[in-house]
């Protein structure tokens, strides 16, 4: 009734608030003030909440438990955003063709990725066009050969952040397996065990629209669309040559730039 009344409302963006405490933290928003300071690293918060989530960063606690398969969050809302994995839920839908999403990040990204013929972000090494950075920042990584991700235990690094994940586990038993709740089988990573799951159900949601052919993840849908197709997108950084699949220019470039590096320094 408070929040009807406007009894307490910010004078600055006009929103009402259920209470003076409630009122006197959303003015923190324009005012910038942030009066909660983590003692570990100095990081400063709006609210003694978000101190408290962060906190978990560096105590590594994890309260919220997945009564399926085990899992545990930092925080209820990864959890929550967890358990759609189980119940299959997809709240978020695609307002131009209907598909749903268990998250709205998922979403945005297939609107960019399927709806949106803008690709604005050029790769150096090869020219090939993308439509987000994050996209190009992961393909450049192919012409560099950069592994960013170390592991704090060793001296391996990696390429891929799934890559660093599964060593974790398998080599210091550091991290949560995502268990299969239908076979038991464990994944590193949430992505692996929906594939999974929609395997051993025959869920088969992405359809080719030049055959009959139906696919387990958009990955499988877009490499197999390239058998309908001449075009190879894929350029070797060294030596120039196109190939129709991603994994082959991989392979065939630390081959090709080996050799060329071998080359200069003879």
């Amino acid at each position: 009734m408070n929040v009807h009344s406007s009894k307490y409302k910010c004078t600055e963006c006009g929103k009402c608030c259920q209470s003076s405490q409630v009122l006197k933290v959303h003015k923190r928003i324009h005012s910038g003030e942030k009066p909660f300071e983590c003692t570990v690293c100095s990081k400063r918060f709006t609210t003694a909440r978000e101190l408290v989530v962060h906190s978990r960063i560096h105590s590594g606690e994890k309260p919220y438990k997945c009564h399926r398969c085990g899992e545990a969050f930092s925080q209820s809302g990864s959890l929550n955003r967890h358990m759609r994995v189980h119940t299959g839920d997809k709240p978020y839908k695609c307002s131009l063709c209907n598909r749903g999403f268990s998250r709205i990040s998922h979403l945005q990204s297939h609107k960019r990725h399927v709806h949106s013929n803008r690709k604005p972000y050029e790769c150096p090494y090869c020219g090939k066009l993308f439509k987000t950075s994050a996209e190009l920042k992961l393909h450049v990584r192919i012409h560099t050969g950069a592994k960013p991700y170390s592991c704090r235990h060793c001296s391996d690094r990696f390429m891929w952040l799934n890559q660093l994940k599964t060593h974790l586990l398998k080599s210091h038993n550091e991290g949560s397996w995502f268990t299969c709740h239908i076979c038991q089988k464990k994944f590193s990573c949430s992505g692996n065990l929906k594939t999974h799951i929609l395997r051993d159900k025959a869920v088969k949601p992405y359809v080719c629209s030049e055959c009959p052919m139906r696919f387990c993840t958009a990955a499988e849908l877009r490499s197999h669309s390239l058998s309908h197709s001449d075009v190879k997108h894929f350029c070797c950084g060294s030596c120039g040559k196109y190939f129709r699949h991603k994994v082959t220019v991989v392979k065939h470039f630390n081959r090709c730039y080996g050799e060329h590096f071998s080359r200069k320094l003879v």
